[in-house]
């Protein structure tokens, strides 16, 4: 397993369908770091993505079958995982969003960053990554800076 891995949230899966960077930066560093996402983020993408479909008159299926593509190179990360981490993942993302407390629990399970654009996970006490940044992360600049390299 690759020494960088990072969790997705659900808006990175969505991201990565209806967009070509986030895509790109996954295909381009999927070989170097390990994306995981809980399972319930890529139920919540399925789930939102026919209406986004509808709103910008792009074809659900073919949005269907492409966040399906994208779990080859995603890892789901099991359910029996994440559960015994629900409390603490919870006290941690707090009433800003209960919902994504198995992002959270993947990534204190994993001992890794999380790649949102959802600012609610700011401040859980686990790293966190915007798109606008992340390659960052990705490349391992940030790695060899606290090496000295």
């Amino acid at each position: 397993m690759s020494s960088r891995r990072i969790v997705l949230d659900a808006n990175i899966l969505v991201r990565a369908v209806l967009g070509k960077r986030v895509r790109e930066l996954i295909e381009q560093y999927g070989a170097e770091v390990a994306f995981f996402v809980p399972g319930l983020a890529f139920e919540e993408a399925e789930r939102h993505l026919p209406t986004i479909a509808a709103k910008r008159d792009r074809d659900p299926e073919a949005l269907i079958e492409s966040l399906d593509r994208l779990r080859a190179v995603v890892e789901t990360v099991d359910e029996s995982v994440i559960t015994p981490l629900r409390s603490t993942a919870l006290a941690r993302i707090g009433s800003r969003d209960p919902m994504d407390w198995p992002v959270v629990a993947a990534a204190l399970a994993l001992d890794c960053p999380i790649w949102t654009e959802d600012r609610d996970f700011f401040g859980s006490g686990v790293a966190t990554w915007t798109s606008a940044h992340v390659e960052i992360y990705l490349r391992g600049d940030c790695t060899r800076a606290m090496l000295g390299q």
